[in-house]
């Protein structure tokens, strides 16, 4: 399973309107669960069995949790059973057609 999610408080804690530091405490989960994972501007994708992939994101929320009394999360999974590696295998086969 590929999941890509996007979460963060509903209201800035910084005065600039930033929720940097919020969002860092949720990838800071992600990059300590040992799954696969890349994080870009929006999103932060992980890879691994649904279970696995669901408990980082509950964790990834409780972090967020801890500066706002709200939290927002955004989910898109592409589940298909019996793939790994795809975090990197389906970005490699489009860049094959454009090659």
């Amino acid at each position: 399973m590929l999941l890509a999610f996007s979460v963060a408080p509903t209201t800035a804690q910084a005065d600039d309107g930033s929720v940097s530091e919020a969002v860092a405490a949720a990838v800071a989960v992600v990059r300590a669960s040992g799954l696969p994972h890349e994080t870009t501007a929006m999103f932060t994708t992980i890879e691994g069995e649904w279970d696995e992939v669901m408990a980082v994101v509950k964790k990834a929320v409780d972090a967020v949790s801890a500066y706002a009394p709200r939290v927002s999360l955004v989910m898109k999974a592409d589940i298909r059973p019996g793939y790994t590696g795809q975090l990197t295998a389906k970005v490699d086969r489009i860049d094959k057609h454009l090659s």
